[in-house]
């Protein structure tokens, strides 16, 4: 497990502003320290502090008007953390380049599970080496450390130095470290040192009872978990690819066709593993590492299973079409990554010799092709609902996952009426005035949308009853009739509610027929 901390992130995304991303390689520039400034308990307090900050002595929570008396010329900024946390986000998208496997660590630190990564770099000491250098470069101050559990990682990296920790080393390293290093509260940690116990030394060794009912569970807690002997669970930020393959790239590469072609040669890299599954892709994400580190992430989804390599490769050629003029190569892409985000089983049915399965074929291709560049929600068909009440009996779904549905056993105790209008309205429209035969008749005359109807052939009423678990058991039935007026026109009109109430019943229109 590989935990960086960046002590300055918000200085640095302001000198990054400033003075370029490679400001640290080139050399600081002639300029006041960068300090940021929050509102803390009522008062301007310093939240962030560059290093030349630091060495003038300046703390944390330290008062603006007392550090602007004791250094006139000081650069206050006021604090962003929205902006921090877009570049605490642009780093953890880079670090994708070493594991897929990242998670975030509070508001300046990050977690990388390393586990089966490392050979690709060189090793441990390697990788870690040359994610700091890189850093260092992109003008981020960082801090790593790599051992077998994220609590020892993480208070190395914070508290310690930066590197690689042995197994046998875990308990030596962790005894020269301050008890803050094993992540506990203030209070704890105030407690501890007002005993004399201020380093985790002090206290690895001493009995465990007398220290659980001083100082509860989560010290022991913690300390466990930093020796690696409690397991602790990180998140990742990203759902893992059940599949993925990478081309890194000796000169980088900017142009639309030289996108597609690696695409296409990792895609052929991608088809044994899917074919040793008997799978085809349905979501395929294809992630491009710019050389400054800036990382574009395009997704695009199939109806069938895919797993040809120029099927995956037109997809994408459709998707660059549709973005490529904001997709800022800049000086090129070094990596370019095809993960499989979701597969199903691949249906090996031979279809040469059926019309029938050719013609889905077609339909699936053009419906993957258009919403490739358009976006799935550009074609939509509709599915049933299990319900009675007309707009929640059909939902509109994506044409892509309805493909994906054929063949598959569909409910049979569906509703479905042939005397439904061709046109429902999404929300009924109020009918302006109604003449109709009480309690319960038709409508005769009716004014909707600023146009007077004369009703000529009506039939109902068909009753509706509303979904007491959803609109509550005081929502009142619906008397839905279709009527024609004398020009031919057919609507579908319900009344809610009944004559006679204290309250009249008001009526809608719900849609048409023709």
């Amino acid at each position: 497990m590989l935990a960086l901390t960046f002590p300055h992130l918000p200085t640095d995304r302001i000198a990054r502003r400033r003075w370029g991303p490679s400001w640290r390689s080139k050399g600081r520039p002639e300029a006041p320290s960068i300090v940021c400034s929050g509102k803390l308990n009522n008062a301007m307090r310093l939240t962030a502090l560059d290093e030349l900050a630091e060495r003038l002595g300046l703390k944390k929570e330290q008062g603006v008007a007392e550090a602007r008396a004791m250094y006139p010329t000081l650069d206050v900024v006021e604090e962003d953390p929205a902006a921090d946390r877009r570049l605490l986000e642009a780093i953890a998208d880079w670090c994708d380049r070493y594991t897929p496997l990242v998670a975030f660590d509070g508001r300046d630190g990050l977690f990388l599970d390393i586990t089966g990564c490392t050979h690709l770099f060189g090793g441990e000491k390697a990788l870690l080496k040359d994610i700091l250098s890189r850093l260092f470069h992109m003008g981020i101050d960082a801090r790593g450390a790599i051992s077998s559990s994220p609590g020892l990682s993480w208070a190395v990296s914070r508290f310690g130095q930066s590197g690689v920790i042995e197994d046998v080393e875990t308990e030596q390293v962790l005894m020269s470290l301050p008890v803050a290093a094993l992540r506990l509260q203030g209070q704890t940690v105030d407690a501890l040192n007002k005993l004399g116990l201020k380093y985790i030394g002090d206290i690895i060794n001493a009995p465990r009872a007398p220290l659980t009912r001083r100082f509860g569970p989560e010290l022991l807690l913690r300390l466990d978990q930093a020796l690696g002997h409690e397991e602790e669970a990180v998140s990742p930020r990203r759902p893992v690819a059940s599949l993925s393959a990478e081309s890194r790239l000796i000169e980088p590469i900017g142009t639309e066709e030289q996108i597609l072609a690696v695409t296409r040669q990792v895609a052929v890299s991608l088809q044994p593993s899917l074919e040793a599954r008997g799978a085809g892709g349905r979501v395929f994400e294809l992630v491009l590492f710019r050389v400054d580190g800036r990382v574009f992430r395009l997704s695009v989804g199939a109806s069938q299973p895919l797993r040809e390599p120029k099927f995956i490769a037109g997809l994408f050629s459709e998707r660059l079409q549709a973005v490529y003029d904001d997709l800022d190569a800049g000086y090129g892409f070094e990596i370019v990554r095809l993960n499989v985000v979701r597969h199903d089983p691949f249906n090996e049915a031979q279809a040469d010799f059926e019309g029938d399965r050719q013609g889905e074929i077609s339909l699936s291709a053009f419906v993957d092709r258009v919403s490739a560049r358009l976006g799935e929600d550009c074609l939509q068909s509709f599915q049933l609902r299990e319900s009675h009440v007309p707009e929640r009996a059909v939902i509109a779904i994506p044409a892509m996952d309805n493909l994906s549905r054929r063949g598959k056993a569909e409910p049979s105790s569906l509703p479905f009426r042939q005397e439904r209008p061709l046109r429902l309205f999404a929300t009924p429209e109020p009918v302006e005035t109604v003449l109709a035969e009480v309690p319960d008749g038709p409508p005769q005359i009716f004014r909707w949308r600023r146009m007077q109807h004369q009703v000529a052939k009506s039939e109902g009423p068909e009753r509706i009853a509303m979904e007491w678990w959803i609109d509550g058991s005081d929502a009142e039935a619906r008397d839905y009739f279709r009527i024609e007026d004398e020009s031919g026109h057919r609507f579908w009109i319900y009344r809610r509610g009944f004559y006679g109430r204290q309250v009249d019943p008001r009526w809608f229109m719900h849609g048409v027929f023709a």
